[in-house]
């Protein structure tokens, strides 16, 4: 996956979880939590997510990494090079 396919992937598992969130205005440099309403059990979620669709597992140490969509893309795109993207499943 590219960096675009791996934000595309984000936003899809946050509109899963987070269905009235709003994602088309998403700015990629700031911080999810204050773009959109995601409590911890939410960003549980989405980590959670992440490895039931395509088999990353993220250590609590690197949710950090998982803060903004670009620090997303950068920290999954070596992790997720070799998948295809998977939306709306």
């Amino acid at each position: 996956m590219t960096k675009e396919d791996i934000v595309l992937a984000i936003k899809d598992i946050i509109a899963t979880i987070a269905p009235d969130a709003e994602l088309d205005g998403l700015n990629q440099t700031d911080l999810l939590r204050d773009q959109i309403e995601l409590d911890s059990m939410d960003f549980l979620d989405i980590v959670m997510e992440l490895r039931k669709r395509y088999g990353v597992v993220v250590p609590e140490e690197n949710y950090g990494e998982l803060a903004t969509l670009e620090s997303c893309a950068n920290y999954l795109e070596p992790l997720l090079a070799e998948k295809e993207l998977k939306i709306g499943v």
